[in-house]
């Protein structure tokens, strides 16, 4: 139910390694549900690859491997036999810069749902696309040009739209990488006042190289440093009182 802080994801002693380099090491950290969590650390510490181990975008890459555990609703994800597919539905990817594709907006927005080969009717179709813009609090901006190209919208629309795009296949977790640091002031803001309504009805996981974004946004925050889980805890604890003199050493800017 609405508030609940049961856990989503649950990640215990995780490692995963780019040929034979540890890029991860024992990763331990519970999600709650409907909050928002946000990954920090400086560059090159393992945030990314953190966030794409929850739906398994690293298998992508060659010469990946994992062990430990990484639970979705106390699933093992990396089990054999597991629906890759069904688990990106599940886990939508919203990734650093806006990628619509080169297609009307309606299109952009329909786009997984007809790849899931759900066959909806027009009318059904036209109303997961409705929904969908309106989560993303975008339809009131585009209600009146579905038809034309998403690549003619702004930096920060063409973000919401890919937002859209993921909330169409009705996921239950949303990864977020670093989403508005493409973006300018205005469309950050309305990116991270986006997160926020989200949260009531998604589990929401945030890389960000932006502390204030982090203070701001999240409810909860790992710290992350050369692919360790430095502090994870309550983010107003984070950002008044670390337990880690190396979180507080970074968060006030002394390194990274």
């Amino acid at each position: 139910m609405a508030g609940s802080t049961a856990d989503r994801i649950d990640i215990t002693g995780f490692n995963l390694y780019y040929h034979a380099t540890r890029a991860l090491e024992d990763i331990t950290l519970a999600i709650p549900e409907r909050e928002v969590t946000a990954i920090i650390g400086p560059s090159g510490c393992g945030k990314s690859t953190l966030l794409r181990a929850i739906n398994r975008m690293n298998d992508l890459i060659d010469g990946v491997r994992t062990d430990g555990g990484l639970r979705l609703d106390g699933e093992d994800i990396y089990q054999r036999g597991i629906d890759v597919v069904e688990l990106r539905r599940k886990v939508g990817m919203v990734f650093q810069r806006p990628n619509p594709f080169p297609k009307s907006i309606y299109e952009n927005v329909a786009f997984g749902v007809r790849m899931g080969g759900n066959g909806l009717l027009k009318t059904r179709l036209d109303e997961v696309v409705e929904r969908s813009l309106k989560e993303a609090a975008i339809w009131d901006e585009v209600r009146d040009r579905l038809q034309r190209s998403a690549m003619e919208l702004s930096g920060g629309q063409q973000q919401r739209v890919c937002i859209a795009r993921a909330l169409a296949v009705e996921p239950e977790v949303i990864l977020m990488d670093e989403p508005a640091s493409a973006l300018d002031p205005l469309a950050t803001a309305k990116i991270e006042e986006l997160i926020f309504r989200l949260k009531e009805k998604y589990t929401i996981v945030i890389v960000t190289h932006n502390m204030q974004q982090a203070a701001r946004v999240s409810d909860r925050t790992a710290f992350l440093m050369l692919g360790r889980l430095i502090e994870y805890d309550k983010t107003s604890k984070i950002f008044t009182s670390p337990s880690n003199k190396l979180t507080e050493e970074y968060i006030t800017g002394r390194f990274g």
